[in-house]
């Protein structure tokens, strides 16, 4: 139905599929949002009532048997995803899921599998690939203003030393914790850019004093570039009592780019209700502008580093549909690059119980 008009259907009605998936989806007229599987709607949550024209179903099962779905968006715990996915896939469904892509990689090589024999695509949501922050260090990169890179630094840090509120997200349970969560955004960055490191060094754990349910919740991972001569940092603390969060610190031999703050994107739509095509969505201040430092005529001169004009996140569903269309290049996250960011995950796990660096 190359040209038309698919129709998408949501596993799920939390926070991903309200504030990260639907918005985006109805933000691309090549989508349709049709279904929603909510099994327990309320009178305070009820998909019904924000999206009336919907069809609602109380289970996956009766979603995939639906002929008028052609993509399901899988947006629950990640240790529901496989199923979910294989359940979707088994019915001959295009397939977004949500990150993380799966517990293991084994588990998504299965899926991309999965997916090329019943000939339909699958790929993962890893949207921080059109953060306007990172789409500028990519800009420097690709350009050359920086030169070689020597040190590609990437964080996610905040400062939340109390145990987390309960919920799935709070338990150690398969596919959760740092790692998994932020950790993946910040891999699949440098995997995106660099491809796959030689070696990693991880550490993996806890940084908060009260912890009931053994959640990792932070990490720092070193992906080992030998032959580049890089290594690339990614580091999501919850332990950091800072009034800027350090963002992005690449060096390269001919300058470097420092930046704090994070895409204005998430707190936008999670505290300002903005959404893709409103007025300054996605619109960084310039305050929050990063810093470039360039080697000239044997000096540093300093100057500040504009972020560039945002895609925003609406840019993941129109590479979907142009991949659905026909263009498999522009399928926004390839399964195979998913594959390899789990099993980094995987990696630095065992290097941080090994203590030691692991080739990749």
């Amino acid at each position: 139905m190359a040209g038309g008009k698919y129709n998408v259907g949501v596993i799920g009605y939390g926070l991903s599929a309200k504030t990260f998936q639907i918005p985006f989806i109805t933000a691309v007229p090549d989508f349709n949002l049709y279904a929603i599987v909510q099994r327990h709607p309320k009178p305070e949550d009820d998909a019904r009532k924000d999206h009336p024209s919907i069809k609602l179903y109380g289970s996956a099962e009766d979603l995939v048997k639906d002929d008028q779905v052609h993509v399901v968006v899988v947006t629950t715990a990640p240790d529901s995803h496989v199923q979910l996915a294989k359940l979707a896939l088994q019915a001959k469904k295009h397939v977004v899921v949500e990150k993380p892509f799966t517990p293991t990689a084994a588990e998504a090589q299965e899926l991309t599998d999965l997916a090329k024999s019943q000939g339909v695509l699958i790929t993962v949501y890893q949207n921080r690939r059109w953060d306007s922050d990172f789409l500028t260090v990519r800009k420097y990169i690709e350009d050359g203003t920086l030169g070689r890179i020597a040190e590609f630094e990437s964080h996610f840090d905040r400062h939340r030393p109390d145990p987390p509120a309960e919920s799935w997200k709070a338990y150690n349970t398969p596919g959760n914790g740092a790692v998994y969560d932020l950790g993946t955004h910040l891999m699949d960055q440098v995997v995106h850019l660099f491809g796959m490191p030689q070696r990693i060094t991880g550490f993996v754990g806890s940084q908060r004093e009260v912890n009931p349910h053994g959640l990792e919740d932070s990490c720092t991972i070193l992906l080992h570039y030998d032959k580049i001569k890089m290594v690339a940092t990614v580091k999501a603390a919850v332990v950091s009592p800072e009034v800027n969060q350090l963002r992005f610190w690449v060096r390269g031999v001919k300058g470097s780019f420092k930046k704090f703050h994070a895409d204005p994107q998430e707190e936008q739509l999670r505290k300002k209700g903005l959404k893709p095509g409103d007025e300054g969505y996605g619109i960084e201040p310039e305050e929050n502008y990063g810093t470039l430092n360039i080697c000239k005529n044997g000096q540093i001169l300093s100057e500040v580093a504009p972020t560039v004009k945002p895609a925003t996140y609406a840019e993941y569903y129109r590479r979907l549909a142009a991949a659905l269309d026909g263009d498999t290049s522009q399928i926004p996250v390839q399964p195979e690059e998913a594959v390899g960011v789990i099993r980094l995950v995987e990696l630095a796990q065992e290097s941080s119980r090994q203590g030691r660096t692991l080739t990749v």
